[in-house]
């Protein structure tokens, strides 16, 4: 379950399964397989290739006799290079601790939604029997699409979440397999052996499969169904070449005026400063002809900041066209922005705008650092940059 509030509590493993790994549990005639393909690791040889730890840092994966360890922190996910439409994921999982919480999404796009450590996609979810069961969830096995994703549940209570039609889940240490059918925009869950838990109509219905780290122990693997006839219609949005530069364990990576008036908790990097002068952060890393998305919340009416990345591309969001597509009262923004043909494209939450690249002395830097310069209260999240190409 996506509830941050109580992450805290819950910070366990996550292990996946090699090749080399012990088989999978036997499945019924409801999970049974299709077609006679094997199935192909989701990992192999202690290596992340094919995946991309989309805003967590190394310290959050390891590999340990033969499994891939998750320590919990930062909460964020991992997601594989390659999109999927059509395709059966088995996994085996366990939480070590009473009431962990872990997840996996199908269909994701390529990076964290406004605001969250988590991508827009639909959520298979993983929880112990501990965290408890209610109206709104049950730790056995939900299907539920999350930040902007559709789905329209089989077995629902009014909402978009799925809910499974048995209770079949193991509690901890015991292990539990799942067994995942994305086909053609619908989706299934088999829990130890039968098929529990539906949905259909998905947006997206093509995208990335992402690892949460937020607890929990599993076993992964897949293999891809051949493709469908249909192509798909809602496709997740595509690696658009952006990394994260903020590690959510720290201000590793980072040069601070003063870093008393910094503070890093978890995925949100947080300023308390005076409102009469800007506070400064700044990436330690260049990047050539730098693009960058940046999620800001002024925390009150005097908040402010100026994000910039070189002296020809720098958003100050007290100025005019900026302010006025800012949503304030504590709500997350989403600033996007890049330099092309001598002008800034930039994109605040839903507004596009064009903006002319005033006059530089000295004529464009190809190497930029990210800048973060806030007045009062404000806190920063999903920090991404990527290259912008075609620049002279």
């Amino acid at each position: 379950m996506t509830c941050i509030r109580r992450l805290s509590r819950s910070l366990v493993a996550v292990f996946l399964l090699f090749s080399f790994g012990p088989p999978l549990v036997a499945q019924d005639d409801q999970a049974g397989d299709r077609g006679g393909e094997p199935f192909a690791p989701m990992f192999a040889a202690d290596s992340f290739a094919g995946w991309v730890r989309t805003n967590t840092p190394p310290q959050t994966w390891s590999f340990q006799d033969g499994m891939l360890v998750c320590s919990g922190k930062p909460i964020g996910e991992i997601r594989t290079e390659k999109m999927y439409q059509n395709f059966v994921m088995e996994l085996e999982w366990r939480h070590m601790v009473p009431g962990g919480n872990a997840g996996i999404f199908v269909w994701a796009d390529d990076i964290t939604s406004r605001g969250v450590p988590f991508h827009r996609g639909i959520e298979v979810q993983v929880l112990e029997n501990a965290y408890g069961n209610d109206e709104s969830h049950t730790t056995h096995g939900d299907i539920f699409p999350i930040h902007g994703a559709t789905m329209t549940p089989i077995n629902g209570r009014g909402g978009s979440r799925a809910f499974p039609t048995e209770n079949r889940s193991n509690p901890s240490p015991e292990w539990n397999h799942y067994r995942i059918e994305c086909i053609d925009g619908s989706i299934s869950l088999a829990v130890n052996g039968k098929v529990v838990t539906q949905g259909q109509d998905c947006v997206p219905s093509k995208g990335y499969i992402c690892l949460e780290s937020e607890g929990g122990v599993v076993h992964y693997r897949i293999r891809e169904l051949p493709a469908s006839d249909v192509a798909a219609e809602h496709i997740a949005i595509a690696d658009r070449g952006y990394r994260s530069i903020y590690s959510g364990l720290g201000l590793d990576g980072w040069e601070a005026e003063s870093t008393g008036k910094w503070t890093s908790e978890d995925w949100v990097l947080s300023y308390v400063g005076p409102t009469d002068r800007l506070g400064q952060l700044v990436s330690s890393e260049t990047v050539d002809h730098i693009g960058f998305v940046v999620d800001v919340r002024l925390k009150d009416e005097a908040s402010s900041a100026v994000i910039e990345a070189g002296p020809s591309l720098s958003i100050d969001l007290r100025a005019e066209p900026v302010r006025s597509a800012l949503e304030r009262d504590g709500a997350w923004n989403r600033i996007e922005a890049w330099t092309s043909n001598d002008v800034v494209e930039l994109r605040v939450n839903s507004t596009k705008l064009v903006l002319p690249i005033p006059p530089v002395d000295g004529g464009r830097a190809a190497e930029s650092r990210l800048v973060l310069r806030p007045s009062g209260k404000v806190d920063f999240c999903n920090l991404y940059v990527r290259p912008v190409k075609g620049l002279p």
